[in-house]
């Protein structure tokens, strides 16, 4: 008898932590997505790069800027859309990583070393333009496959 009151005892304490847990844990998600789409800053500048390996790369060095919520680099018009949260980060340290892993950006040149680094396919013309029109995309498009 005294087993069967105790697994009934430990079982309804089990049951209320896990209850009390999971309202916590709602209640936090729900107050930091309110804050960081209030703070959120969109913003749009030329990366040089030339194919699908760019992109990642590209995209992973804004991505690990502390703040950023998303990256998408357009490989045609040598653009980059970044979404970030303003209290967090600045749009130069976004410049300075993407300059880090290789690549120039309209503000920061990229870091030499890096790019001495990356695959034969990623070595871009630093004359390159960037930050395109969709115009400029078939023209832009025939030099990289050249």
């Amino acid at each position: 008898m005294k087993k069967v009151i105790l697994s009934v005892a430990v079982i309804a304490a089990l049951g209320f932590t896990s209850c009390k847990n999971e309202t916590k844990k709602e209640t936090g998600t729900t107050t930091t997505g309110v804050s960081k789409d209030m703070a959120m800053t969109d913003l749009s500048f030329g990366v040089r790069g030339n194919c699908g390996m760019c992109k990642n790369t590209i995209e992973k060095a804004a991505n690990g800027v502390d703040g950023v919520a998303s990256a998408n680099w357009d490989v045609d018009k040598k653009k980059i859309d970044v979404s970030f949260d303003d209290t967090k980060t600045d749009a130069m340290a976004i410049h300075k990583a993407i300059a880090a892993s290789g690549y120039d950006t309209e503000k920061v040149a990229g870091s030499e070393e890096a790019y001495k680094d990356l695959p034969g396919c990623c070595k871009y013309d630093h004359e390159m333009m960037m930050n395109q029109s969709g115009e400029m995309k078939s023209e832009d498009h025939s030099n990289h496959d050249n």
